[in-house]
């Protein structure tokens, strides 16, 4: 009898010591924090890397870094995306952006003045380009208020263009690209000024709308580009794009009627010539002289490409710069449409006057 009840002392004892180790050991494991318990297999999450820039309207902007998706909401910012070889990193662009032919395949967001915020933000920008002169302030606003990056730009001669496309090329992390192109247009405007030096400018009338007559002011960018093609605009107004009298404009008497040419199927065919048969038009020397310049649509946007226009309106109206080419006046160029603004013009132009950027 005794040993059984020492072995039943025993067992008794071994029973307690095992519950009292399980309880130490449960204790303790329900003391340790829970990564402890199950080892985490997810990575953290990387927190977006930004930088403070001043845009060219004097607005602080954090844009990420890198910047990899790109809405462009001004044709002349998608022309100067491409001149800098970015192509792939535009997502989207304007109703508008129809040069090189290529940006007319990209994601439409809309008119630059009335851009859908919603088709913006489902194509995930890192960045959205806008423009002072074309686009409005409330855009702008939304998009900030929906942690949107924008960037203005706000040139308004052509060397402002020149380097606010360097400007651009250096934030998105391509300066070489850009400083290359930069030399490459420079030297262009070099060489037109060499060719031009000593001789004396050509009073333009640029028209970019002919009914009403609606012309550029001295402050603008196209005024600018006149002057390097060796031109001088008749108008000497403060507004942008002011309405001209036609009886004004026949006191002043222009060397050459200016026009872009346009690209978009809906304008309205007429033959240059054809200008002499409006009422009041036949009272210029330049139409019964038939002294037109028909010049680029690229002369209506403040990107890389209006370079090429300049140089196409200086052969023009200075011929003799050039000799290469020929000065017989009885070689003309080609009879070309006279437009209504392209949708280009129209753009650049009527949407600017509403702009509030």
């Amino acid at each position: 009898m005794g040993a059984v009840k020492t072995d039943t002392q025993t067992r008794n004892y071994c029973s307690i010591v095992s519950k009292t180790v399980a309880a130490t050991l449960c204790a303790l494991l329900c003391s340790l924090p829970l990564t402890a318990q199950v080892p985490s297999t997810t990575t953290p999450a990387v927190k977006p890397v930004y930088k403070e820039i001043v845009d060219e309207i004097g607005r602080t902007v954090r844009m990420p870094q890198p910047v990899q998706r790109i809405v462009s909401l001004a044709p002349s910012l998608t022309e100067t995306i491409y001149a800098l070889g970015l192509q792939d990193r535009l997502v989207g662009d304007t109703d508008f952006c129809d040069f090189p032919p290529d940006a007319q395949k990209k994601t439409k967001v809309g008119g630059a003045i009335n851009p859908s915020i919603e088709e913006i933000v489902a194509l995930r920008p890192d960045l959205v380009l806008v423009t002072k002169s074309l686009n409005r302030l409330e855009t702008v606003r939304a998009l900030d208020n929906l942690g949107i990056s924008s960037y203005a730009t706000d040139p308004h001669t052509v060397k402002d263009i020149l380097s606010s496309t360097e400007r651009l090329a250096d934030l998105l992390g391509v300066s070489e690209t850009g400083a290359a192109l930069g030399a490459d247009l420079e030297h262009r405007l070099a060489d037109l000024q060499q060719r031009l030096s000593g001789l004396p400018p050509r009073r333009v009338l640029f028209v970019v709308w002919s009914d009403p007559l609606i012309s550029v002011g001295k402050n603008t960018f196209i005024a600018d580009a006149l002057k390097w093609a060796g031109a001088a605009s008749i108008v000497d107004s403060s507004q942008d794009w002011p309405q001209m009298s036609l009886e004004e404009v026949v006191r002043l008497q222009p060397d050459f009627l200016v026009f872009a040419a346009s690209h978009s199927d809906s304008a309205a065919p007429g033959d240059l010539e054809g200008i002499a048969e409006r009422p009041g038009w036949r009272g210029l020397e330049a139409v019964r002289n038939h002294r037109f310049a028909l010049i680029s649509e690229a002369v209506n946007r403040p990107a890389p490409r209006l370079i090429s226009a300049i140089e196409d309106l200086a052969r023009q109206v200075h011929p003799e710069a050039f000799p290469a080419l020929s000065t017989d006046p009885n070689e003309r160029r080609p009879s070309a449409s006279l437009p209504p603004p392209s949708v280009a013009t129209a753009n650049h132009t009527v949407e600017a006057c509403a702009c509030v950027l």
